[in-house]
């Protein structure tokens, strides 16, 4: 009898391990597919063929397309919130001054040490934030996905300027977040545009990029206040 337990305890982790073996392999293919021809271009069967599946297994695991588009989504943002919080903890931690440029770094590396050393997936990745980022339909996976962590970090900026209205500062952080996506999916695009035949990577220029945002949302919000009412 022990036996006969102990051999269906091993068969239901086999099939446990089977399937999320399945979930991973279906979120991969869907997160390449999305990344590179769109939410609306990819299909559930391309994704399907990609991921080696059979087609009810798609559906069976998530859904609806548009469901298995925001488990893509959230995949990878719960780990990033994770490293992102992890992060500001430690600056918190460490005893020095608070400055916008460590924060910055907190919320702004955790994610590039990702997509220069974890693979391709990172690097779609950045694809898919721009997707839903750009368009206002994935306004719910955004307030899902990354606006819990972004106001975190958005509410620290706003301390080291507490004279300055704050949908002023909200601006300055969304304008340097674009600016991120726009280094990890268009990184050859510095050096087209400088007549280089060298393909900067992220490790070149997340320096830079944190340079450019510091510089950038300070000078902003040391000016006097602006006028930039959802009317202007």
């Amino acid at each position: 009898m022990i036996k006969k337990i102990s051999q269906e305890k091993q068969r239901q982790r086999a099939r446990s391990k089977s399937s999320l073996e399945t979930r991973q392999k279906i979120l991969d293919a869907a997160e390449h597919l999305f990344a590179f021809r769109s939410y609306d271009a990819a299909s559930i069967r391309g994704i399907a063929q990609r991921a080696d599946v059979k087609l009810g297994l798609v559906n069976h695991h998530f859904g609806s397309k548009e469901d298995l588009f925001f488990k893509t989504v959230e995949r990878r943002a719960e780990e990033l919130a994770r490293l992102r919080l992890d992060a500001l903890d430690q600056l918190k931690a460490s005893g020095e001054t608070i400055t916008l440029r460590g924060i910055l770094e907190a919320f702004f590396y955790p994610y590039l040490e990702k997509a220069e050393n974890s693979g391709p997936g990172w690097l779609a990745y950045a694809r898919l934030v721009a997707m839903v980022s750009a368009e206002e339909r994935w306004s719910t996976i955004s307030r899902a996905c990354f606006d819990p962590t972004a106001k975190v970090f958005l509410t620290e900026i706003a301390k080291l300027y507490p004279e300055t209205d704050l949908r002023k500062v909200s601006a300055t952080f969304v304008f340097s977040i674009s600016s991120q996506i726009a280094l990890c999916t268009s990184a050859w695009r510095v050096d087209a545009m400088a007549g280089k035949d060298h393909t900067s990577g992220i490790a070149e220029l997340k320096t830079l990029l944190v340079d450019f945002a510091t510089a950038g949302i300070h000078s902003a919000l040391s000016q006097p206040a602006l006028n930039i009412s959802a009317n202007a």
